[in-house]
């Protein structure tokens, strides 16, 4: 039973949520989204994600009072919303619905991840470093590996749609949700399997055996992908991955109603060749069945750029802390969207604004001189010091940038 506290926190929030999310600004913000995908020059979408929570709290703001567990989830994630759109001169990614996970179970792929040793700045924070030892050294342990079978859980569903309809009322429009995009990180995964080291020498000593490793992990991915087409809703929701998903083409049902969002974090240090023979030619297949890719995370691509042109959907391509911005927007031009990540670290102890102008300021001058549409995406915000203004401060500076270029 969820108590009627419970009820009435939550209902509440929902109210405050949704007086800032049914606005017109909010229209129109969704369609600078959208025009920003389509590869129109506007104002580009500033978004921040990956936020250290916990660090955040200013006057008991994300204070949950709700006894229930998953009640208080669901009152965090209201509290962070509301928290998002009064504090940040930022855009935001909330729609008018509350989405349910529809329930799947998974057996898997019959090898897990080992670690030996971990390292933790504080008791908290997600963020830690891990030794990860090589559960995939040679043939033996390949074997093992195997494909996932997924079963559908309605009765899971069915729990759950209760529980919600219980929690908010009619508050909010509830939806059951299964698909909305593929988040394809093979490698980051095998990664996790080996560490970094055994791939890298592998490139050289053993190519042969990656390639099955990937091989492995790329027919893991259709059956995922063959199972959601033929079981569960597609549908689009705001965020990809931490940017804004609105675009212009995409088809009604299917996997082509949403887009392929990839990464080989690993390969940022290899060449364009390697490049291509171990990610970007496994990409194709899977790829090919969404209607759009946007590809990168933390890796450096500006020498990648050209071998990321080769995947036919590309829409949307990464450029981060540690690429050349110059070398990036050149060769994206106008063709892609260049999906800016500043560096979190001017965030982590205390915020310089002129630091942060400089580098907007750049970011903003680039693209202006290769006609390059763009979004700004501040994420993998391991901490901020237990400073929120640091994030408010941040947002404000980029926010006062944008209003020199843009109406």
């Amino acid at each position: 039973m969820i108590t009627q506290n419970d009820k009435s926190t939550v209902r509440e929030l929902v109210k405050r949520y949704m007086a800032l999310v049914c606005t017109e600004k909010q229209k129109k913000m969704t369609e600078r989204f959208r025009a920003t995908n389509d590869l129109k020059l506007v104002r580009p979408p500033v978004i921040l994600e990956e936020i250290p929570w916990y660090q955040m709290n200013i006057d008991g703001e994300l204070t949950c009072v709700c006894e229930d567990e998953r009640a208080r989830n669901v009152e965090l994630y209201f509290r962070k919303a509301i928290f998002y759109m009064t504090h940040f001169k930022a855009d935001n990614l909330y729609e008018p619905v509350f989405r349910v996970k529809q329930a799947v179970e998974s057996t898997g792929i019959g090898i897990a991840m080992k670690t030996s040793d971990m390292k933790r700045t504080d008791s908290v924070n997600n963020i830690v470093s891990r030794e990860f030892e090589d559960v995939l050294e040679d043939e033996s342990a390949l074997v093992k590996m195997h494909s996932p079978v997924f079963t559908l859980r309605p009765d899971k569903d069915e729990e759950n749609m209760e529980f919600y309809t219980e929690l908010l009322g009619d508050s909010i429009p509830i939806k059951l949700s299964g698909f909305n995009f593929l988040y394809f990180a093979p490698w980051d995964k095998i990664t996790r399997l080996r560490g970094v080291e055994p791939i890298l020498m592998d490139m050289y000593d053993r190519p042969e055996y990656l390639h099955r490793i990937i091989e492995k992990f790329v027919s893991a991915t259709h059956a995922e992908l063959d199972f959601a087409e033929k079981n569960l809703a597609v549908s689009l929701q705001p965020s990809l991955h931490c940017t804004p998903s609105a675009v212009s083409g995409l088809e009604n049902e299917g996997l082509k109603a949403t887009w392929c969002r990839s990464m080989a974090q690993t390969f940022g240090v290899i060449s364009p060749a390697m490049f291509e023979e171990f990610e970007v030619n496994y990409l194709h297949s899977v790829a090919e069945r969404f209607k759009y890719t946007y590809y990168g995370c933390c890796e450096p691509l500006d020498d990648k750029i050209e071998v990321l042109k080769k995947i036919s959907n590309l829409r949307k391509i990464g450029c981060s802390p540690w690429a050349n911005v110059e070398k990036c927007a050149e060769q994206i031009g106008k063709d892609y969207v260049l999906a800016r990540k500043p560096n979190p670290a001017h965030v982590a102890i205390k915020t310089d604004p002129e630091v942060i102008k400089r580098e907007i300021e750049d970011t903003v001058k680039t693209c202006i001189k290769y006609g390059c549409p763009y979004d700004v995406v501040l994420k993998d915000i391991s901490t901020v010091s237990h400073r929120p203004d640091n994030l408010i401060v941040w947002a404000q500076t980029v926010s006062d940038v944008l209003d020199k270029y843009y109406d």
